[in-house]
């Protein structure tokens, strides 16, 4: 396929989800089984394009713009992990109230993906998971700097950079991303960012998505969901993830990850070459090819 040639057609829903009006895409036929896609952080549900264009298995794409990122309203209370869990439920109820689905999630759509089907594990038939792996544990005796750290940040609230226009945009997305091409970063930019009033192109994403969590990462609660999943699992990770350094030196990283897989009772496990954290985009045919198999 020529790069962004025969690019698959997607179609746009607003609906209202727990009040808020919610932009859902939509690729495929709807009578076709679901594959439910939930992006990831500072991201919109475009970012799928490339993988559903590599794909071969007939199926309903459904990828909705978490609350306050894309075409999806800002939630006037700020932004919890567990409204995410709860935004995602009443999607699944209102495209698929009487079956499971297949859940595709990209990093904190993965991190949502992963935890939701353990609470819910009769709704998710298979499990997919890019760059899932979760943030490092945190130790209880860092609350109070992040209690604190939050407070600060809500005095000053942050603010998003504008471009001059869309291919400013591109450049910005090549800068964190090396691997995109020229083409691709074209078209996410159009997606990623629209002009405003003064004619200047914003992030479409509310700035306060950029403020400290005040709330810790507890681990062991994460995991717990995950040994209660009962849907088969792919997991796929990139070789060069910017975020691996997180759980440190290769071999560390190696290690943690492979310990928290092992909470999955049934996983598959890819690791993709010459990709980075946003693997989707670098390597797109290659992640297709192994989630077409995996919905095999």
């Amino acid at each position: 396929m020529n790069e962004l040639q025969d690019m698959k057609p997607s179609r746009s829903e607003w609906i209202t989800l727990r009040g808020l009006r919610y932009h859902v895409r939509h690729w495929g036929d709807d009578g076709a089984p679901i594959v439910v896609m939930l992006h990831g952080w500072m991201d919109v549900s475009a970012t799928f394009q490339f993988l559903v264009d590599a794909m071969q298995a007939r199926v309903h794409f459904i990828a909705p713009d978490w609350r306050g990122f894309g075409g999806t309203a800002h939630a006037p209370g700020g932004y919890w992990f567990p409204d995410y869990l709860a935004d995602l439920d009443a999607l699944l109820a209102h495209y698929a109230p009487d079956a499971p689905v297949d859940l595709l999630g990209h990093s904190l759509g993965a991190n949502v993906a992963g935890v939701y089907a353990g609470v819910r594990a009769d709704r998710v038939r298979r499990l997919i998971l890019l760059e899932g792996f979760g943030m490092p544990a945190t130790r209880p005796e860092q609350a109070p700097g992040r209690y604190g750290q939050w407070l600060d940040e809500l005095r000053n609230p942050p603010a998003l950079r504008s471009y001059a226009d869309r291919d400013e945009v591109a450049r910005r997305l090549q800068k964190n991303n090396p691997r995109l091409t020229d083409r691709r970063a074209a078209f996410l930019a159009g997606h990623w960012a629209a002009p405003d009033m003064r004619s200047a192109w914003v992030l479409q994403a509310d700035p306060r998505h950029r403020l400290s969590n005040p709330m810790l990462y507890r681990l062991d609660e994460v995991l717990a969901c995950w040994q209660a999943v009962r849907a088969p699992v792919l997991w796929v990770d990139a070789k060069e993830s910017e975020l691996m350094p997180r759980f440190g030196d290769a071999g560390q990283a190696d290690a943690e990850i492979a310990r928290r897989k092992a909470h999955f009772g049934n996983v598959i496990s890819l690791r993709v070459p010459d990709a980075g954290h946003m693997l989707h985009h670098d390597q797109p045919e290659q992640i297709a090819r192994a989630v077409d198999t995996f919905l095999e």
